[in-house]
């Protein structure tokens, strides 16, 4: 993600946060399910935090809930090119901080 941002590959950067954010949910989901530690395959960052049973701060879950959103659109043409207008380098300055936060979050858990 660092390196996505610093060659200004700010689309890519926000996309390889949000699959941070989605692989430390489904290890914290596999933790807390020892008979089943499979975790769903979805995408869902807020669906996957329930599901992982996690009490999350309102302040982590707006985050998460902006984090989301980063899947769908890095992944889909007609998503993209709006996307990429809005990930300005202030944009996804703010971002990569917030996926830091939640990523430091998840890991205290």
């Amino acid at each position: 993600m660092k390196k996505n941002f610093e060659t200004e590959q700010y689309t890519w950067a926000l996309f390889i946060g949000n699959l941070t954010i989605e692989k430390l949910l489904k290890v914290l989901y596999a933790k807390i399910n020892k008979d089943n530690p499979y975790p769903p395959k979805i995408h869902n960052l807020i669906l996957l935090s329930q599901k992982a049973n996690l009490e999350v701060p309102i302040e982590i879950r707006e985050k998460i809930q902006t984090i989301n959103t980063f899947n769908i659109s890095a992944r889909y043409d007609d998503y993209k090119k709006s996307f990429d207008r809005k990930c300005t380098d202030d944009y996804t300055s703010k971002q990569v901080k917030n996926i830091e936060e939640v990523r430091k979050w998840l890991k205290e858990q």
